[in-house]
């Protein structure tokens, strides 16, 4: 059993971490802090909890557990980085943009690798720390890499993904309200989301001729989670040489699927996959990729990094089933 503890315990993603590490059969939670919520259970913030466990927030840090994960705001991890010291044994797994990219990897002596397992699984198993990707960026990053990694992304991406809406925090603002979400759609940050440079970064590790133009447009939807992602660009190999070629890269990854038919949201939420789906129209190769923004997309991919690094089963802990109805 491996000692577990969280910092800033009160978002979505931390409400899916302490769920799933609840019920991880090789992981014991020592504590998860929040100053706001401090003394209070941890089923006063997340509901789901009620009954499950009668844990509680705390305002103190157990500097010697085995794996920290940090829930904090974009900027926020260094900051506490900076303040708080943990022991030489302690592995680290953020969850925040502060790390993922090759100019922020190394902070303090400590060498962040980029954790999309799926790139860089034997680097996550020797590794101490690990910059979790982002959701976004998981989808997308998923839907190319067998091309990039046969240097086959020639032309422009074009990108078009839908997220739900607790993949802007638990913090309501002016677009993310029940009454401006529901019965809507929006597109935002286009063409500059800032998911783009580790998408980009990944790909030239594969490719490292890579300088294709992503053509990215993210849109907001009026669902609570999921992401749902559509990519094309103009490729003249077969469909069928083109499938087999995924499903070689991906023949050691259990939890992104080549799928025969088509995808939809309802098969990924509440699960730590990937479903992928290929078809061609004349020239032109179109990608579908699918999953749960706040599992495979932050938390359950988190947990998938944690169960690699300390040696266990990749898939335990997520052998989660869609909730289909």
């Amino acid at each position: 059993m491996i000692e577990v503890g969280i910092i800033g315990g009160a978002g979505y993603t931390a409400g899916e971490l302490i769920r799933l590490l609840l019920n991880h059969p090789k992981v014991t939670l020592n504590f998860v802090y929040s100053t706001s919520s401090s003394g209070q259970n941890l089923s006063a913030i997340h509901h789901d909890l009620v009954g499950e466990t009668e844990f509680k927030f705390s305002n103190q840090i157990n500097s010697s557990v085995d794996v920290l994960f940090l829930c904090l705001g974009h900027g926020n991890s260094k900051t506490f980085l900076e303040n708080n010291t943990f022991s030489d044994h302690t592995k680290i797994i953020d969850l925040s943009h502060d790390f993922r990219l090759n100019a922020s990897a190394n902070f303090q002596a400590k060498q962040f690798i980029y954790g999309l397992p799926e790139l860089n699984k034997n680097k996550i198993t020797n590794a101490n720390y690990i910059a979790n990707p982002g959701c976004f960026a998981t989808a997308i990053q998923l839907a190319l890499l067998p091309l990039a990694a046969q240097n086959m992304i020639q032309s422009s991406v074009h990108i078009n993904a839908v997220t739900g809406a607790t993949g802007a925090g638990t913090k309501p603002s002016a677009t993310t309200h029940f009454t401006w979400r529901d019965n809507n759609f929006s597109h935002y940050k286009a063409f500059e989301h800032q998911h783009l440079s580790e998408i980009k970064e990944s790909l030239i590790a594969l490719q490292d001729t890579f300088d294709s133009e992503l053509n990215f447009i993210p849109n907001r939807g009026n669902f609570s989670r999921g992401i749902f992602a559509t990519l094309y660009l103009e490729l003249e190999e077969s469909l069928e040489d083109i499938i087999s070629l995924y499903k070689s890269y991906y023949k050691n990854a259990p939890f992104t699927i080549i799928s025969k038919n088509e995808v939809h949201l309802k098969q990924v939420v509440n699960t730590n996959k990937c479903l992928l789906h290929l078809t061609k129209h004349n020239n032109k190769l179109l990608i579908t990729s699918a999953i749960d923004n706040l599992l495979k997309g932050a938390s359950g991919q988190a947990i998938q990094n944690m169960n690699l690094m300390f040696g266990f089963e990749e898939q335990e802990g997520l052998k989660l089933k869609a909730n289909y109805f």
